[in-house]
């Protein structure tokens, strides 16, 4: 995998609400909130919202160590 310098959006995957959800383990209206509040960065699309694979990562890891 590894980062993407050239900035291509083409090369992003993006997830479902519940997909994120899947991943976190979390409810989707959890997930919601995250976005809503700012804290998860989403893209909307319709009237529906998909969220960066790399955000849902960084978002998991910056969490993990504000825990410790």
């Amino acid at each position: 995998m590894g980062s993407n310098l050239s900035g291509d959006i083409s090369e992003v995957k993006f997830l479902t609400i519940a997909e994120v959800a899947s991943v976190m383990r979390v409810s989707k209206m959890t997930v919601y909130r995250l976005v809503h509040g700012g804290e998860l960065p989403a893209v909307r699309v319709g009237r529906s919202f998909r969220v960066s694979e790399n955000d849902v990562n960084e978002y998991l890891r910056n969490s993990f160590f504000q825990t410790g």
